[in-house]
């Protein structure tokens, strides 16, 4: 392992093409914030355009903002530019709702493409709330439907002719470990089923080339690494070759064919409009927007490489400073094999990151003893990543994270 110094991170930066971004975030002074992959940070443009909304938009031009300044066609317009980000196509994406209800729907609608089939493939150690949904969507349908958990090294072996869909998250909330989108599509299609990707934790970290993997349903969050706010409205996306080929469950009359030919009965649009439900939330999505311009000046392959150069530096570091205090790996070492987080197994994980956020160093818990630091390298530092290893390994010296009111769990960890 080469000699690290501060010195030699305050040179990265120097010479980092990305560090200009980091001037259109706001960010509090002395802190380090490695938590972007739960709640990106707030683009400082965010706050003129949430005034501008709410004063003149709202204020003054009232209900006629639906036409005159775009509020109708806004879920659509950053869908598009969400669509630049993933590897999708004009027309492919909707910005809408929440990653729940767009799973929800999109598993509702792939299991009546495949009416024959009862089998569904998840990871049982994904973020809940996808597993949650496809558990309450079977019982209400009561068809015999039947989820088959597997975890990443047996996703493969998993999926045979009886599976309808494959429902999995790209990057894995606690691990980091990426699965191979492609093999798994592959594998996927050629026993017939359709696979939906949850990019949660990937778009926006890592480029993502969902036709070019021929994916068929995909759905992601606006808060992370998107820097839309929290409560962002999430993405959903639907293959063009599958618009119109079934119905989402939630049929509301933004999904109509003619929304404001306010028919008696139902007739779906068929095309991507058909994933919307009802009114959207205009100032949330407004405020998107503002995340989703940075993030699109941007070149991915750069980002990812700077995300790629942090965290193994990241790991480096904890490993040479902090190796002697119980911290286990858990994230892939293996660039290919990770998305743009670190996360470390210790039994005091808990007491040990609430030490960190006292100290200014924000990142994440996870239960039962994950501590994870997420890399957003839009505007996260190399000199971030010294400073915050050298702040751990100062909690551990000293044992701090013994404070007792470092035990205890805020609503939130």
């Amino acid at each position: 392992m080469p000699e690290y110094s501060r010195d030699f991170f305050l040179n990265l930066d120097s010479q980092d093409s990305l560090a200009p971004f980091r001037a259109e975030f706001h960010l509090p002074e002395g802190l380090i914030y490695l938590d972007g992959n739960s709640l990106g940070a707030m683009p400082k443009s965010a706050k003129a355009r949430a005034l501008d909304v709410v004063e003149r938009e709202w204020g003054e031009d009232l209900i006629t903002s639906w036409n005159k300044n775009g509020w109708f066609h806004l879920a659509e317009k950053l869908g598009d530019k969400i669509a630049g980000l993933i590897g999708a196509g004009p027309g492919e994406v909707m910005a809408c709702d929440t990653t729940g209800l767009n799973l929800y729907k999109l598993l509702s609608m792939a299991l009546d493409m495949r009416p024959d089939r009862k089998g569904i493939v998840m990871e049982g150690s994904n973020f809940p709330t996808d597993n949650y949904m496809a558990q309450g969507l079977i019982g209400q349908l009561g068809r015999g439907h039947e989820i088959r958990f597997a975890e990443k090294e047996g996703i493969l072996d998993a999926i045979t002719k009886d599976v309808a869909v494959v429902s999995l998250t790209q990057v894995h909330y606690k691990t980091g470990h990426l699965l191979d989108m492609k093999a798994i599509t592959d594998k996927a299609h050629a026993v017939g089923a359709l696979v939906i990707w949850d990019l949660c934790h990937s778009a926006g970290a890592l480029p993502i080339d969902l036709n070019g993997c021929e994916a068929d349903f995909a759905l992601g969050c606006g808060y992370k690494y998107l820097n839309g706010g929290p409560g962002a409205p999430a993405f959903i996306y639907v293959a063009k070759r599958h618009q119109g080929q079934a119905r989402q469950p939630l049929t509301g009359w933004w999904s109509h064919a003619a929304p404001f030919a306010f028919e008696r009965d139902y007739r779906p649009a068929d095309n991507i409009w058909q994933t919307l439900t009802g009114t959207q939330p205009i100032l949330s999505l407004s405020v998107l927007e503002c995340g989703l311009d940075i993030m699109g000046r941007a070149d991915m392959a750069e980002l990812r490489e700077k995300s790629l150069n942090l965290s193994s530096y990241f790991i480096d570091l904890v490993e040479e400073h902090c190796g002697g205090y119980g911290f286990t790996l858990a994230t892939p070492r293996e660039w290919d094999d990770r998305g743009s987080q670190v996360s470390f197994t210790h039994e005091h994980g808990l007491a040990i990151m609430q030490a960190l956020i006292a100290d200014k160093v924000v990142g994440d818990f996870r239960a039962p003893d994950i501590v994870r630091f997420g890399f957003t390298p839009l505007y996260t530092r190399y000199v971030d990543v010294w400073d915050a290893v050298s702040r751990l390994k100062n909690i551990m010296e000293q044992e701090l994270w013994r404070n007792p009111e470092f035990a205890k769990a805020g609503a939130v960890t």
